[in-house]
């Protein structure tokens, strides 16, 4: 195939993507890490179960929200059945119904506290401070850091310093009527509310850099599939050009061989017999190459020939056929093709291909001029720096479209944009167009080795 460094090679659907290993997201569960060692049996089951526990709770959240409150509830009720409040109450004659419904009232709201945490905080802000002024000073109380740690993990850090100062407030206007209440509730106070504070944001920074290497990954994911488009159209369109290239010359000589051959039929039986070998000689080399280019991208055939396309010493050949279809050719070369820089088998292809495309439109499109016949020169030129390749012809209309009966897939501006699209891939240029002083048309190919970029 042709040597195209400016276009990326287009990625199998089955192949892996390079790119996308080696972001900082983390490797399925499972599988090796960077170091060669997989997660250890326990540690899967463990992340498994937490995976399968975090899809359930996305499914059913109320579930799992009734099942926290009920636990919580029922360690509030029981710690009031068995007195366990009394051991840390400052005032034991505190009734007991009051008890039972602050401890309902630390618990209960808990349903809530991931939808309104901020809600459920002020809910239970008064009946902390009963439970602080009354003395009865119920563990319960403990459950107000639950949405605490939710403010933390799913609002605004301002809405955590206002959490803070609805926790704290009551505790602090209780010690203004038992002494020593400041030193023992109001420190313990403050000590679980930073605990849960840190424990919030910790969990929200680590969920955060998740969500945002799952996004990095979905992100590269689309560009590599993109890139791979682009490189497949880049692609067919490369593989169209080399199909209108070999198809069109090819067919183009054959036509003229089977007009001359059966022109020469009556007359000179020898001419038309060597016609028609010359005729069956390009059809097998059309064939040839076709298959060559095909069968490469047929996965099936990971052995199709690979041979490398034409190069400037198939030009030799190639104005051979063209002689024979009837357009004689004059080949001139002026310099050293391989000095002091040889030309890469891309640059080649772009040269042979010019000239093929621009001899092939010669013998399709350009009609004799009325005073001599129609003859073409390709003129080839090395210079240091870059090669020239001039095609002129001395026939009309080279430059004009075919009838309506003719294939308009092959015509000459679409082969003039063709060899445009060849040359840019080098830095070259193409000038194509009527010749002013005598008729006829030239094209002219600047290509600049590729030490010399233009």
């Amino acid at each position: 195939m042709p040597d195209r460094p400016s276009l990326p090679a287009p990625r199998r659907e089955n192949e892996q993507v390079t790119d996308l290993a080696t972001t900082d997201a983390k490797p399925p569960a499972g599988t090796a890490t960077a170091s060669g060692t997989s997660p250890a049996p326990l540690t899967r089951a463990i992340r498994s179960g937490l995976d399968r526990l975090r899809a359930y709770d996305r499914r059913r959240p109320l579930v799992w929200d009734t099942a926290v409150t009920a636990f919580w509830t029922v360690a509030a009720v029981l710690d009031y059945t068995s007195g366990g409040w009394r051991t840390v109450a400052r005032d034991v004659t505190a009734p007991e119904s009051l008890v039972l419904l602050m401890s309902l009232c630390f618990s209960l709201p808990l349903l809530l506290r991931r939808r309104h945490p901020t809600a459920v905080l002020l809910l239970m802000a008064p009946v902390s401070l009963l439970n602080i002024w009354t003395g009865a000073v119920v563990q319960a109380a403990l459950l107000q850091l639950i949405p605490a740690f939710q403010i933390a993990l799913r609002l605004p850090l301002r809405r955590l310093a206002a959490a803070g100062l609805v926790l704290c407030a009551p505790v602090a206007a209780g010690a203004a009527r038992i002494p020593g209440i400041w030193d023992q509730q109001l420190v313990s106070y403050l000590w679980g509310f930073v605990f849960v504070a840190l424990l919030g944001i910790a969990v929200r920074t680590r969920r955060d850099y998740t969500e945002a290497l799952v996004e990095r990954a979905h992100r590269l994911e689309h560009e590599r599939d993109q890139q791979a488009r682009l490189a497949a159209a880049a692609e067919r369109t490369r593989i169209a050009r080399e199909m209108h290239d070999i198809i069109g010359h090819n067919l183009s000589v054959i036509t003229g061989l089977a007009d001359g051959g059966a022109y020469a039929a009556a007359r000179s039986p020898e001419r038309a017999t060597q016609a028609l070998d010359a005729i069956g000689t390009t059809s097998r080399q059309a064939l040839s190459e076709l298959r060559r280019l095909l069968g490469v991208l047929r996965d099936d055939h990971p052995d199709a020939d690979r041979a490398p396309q034409p190069t400037l010493d198939d030009l030799a050949s190639l104005i051979e056929r063209v002689r024979r279809a009837g357009l004689p050719v004059h080949l001139e070369s002026h310099g050293e093709p391989n000095h002091p820089t040889p030309l890469t088998p891309g640059r080649q292809l772009t040269v042979y291909r010019v000239v093929q495309e621009s001899l092939t439109n010669t013998l399709k499109h350009a009609s004799p001029p009325t005073d001599a016949p129609l003859s073409a020169t390709v003129t080839l030129t090395y210079t240091p720096t870059h090669v020239d390749a001039r095609i002129t012809d001395t026939g009309t209309g080279t430059g004009t479209a075919p009838d309506a009966q003719d294939t308009p897939a092959l015509t000459p501006a679409q082969g003039i944009m063709g060899m445009r699209e060849r040359a840019a891939l080098y830095n070259g240029t193409i000038e194509a167009g009527p010749l002013p002083a005598h008729g006829g048309w030239h094209i002219h190919l600047r290509l600049p080795l590729e030490d010399h970029p233009q």
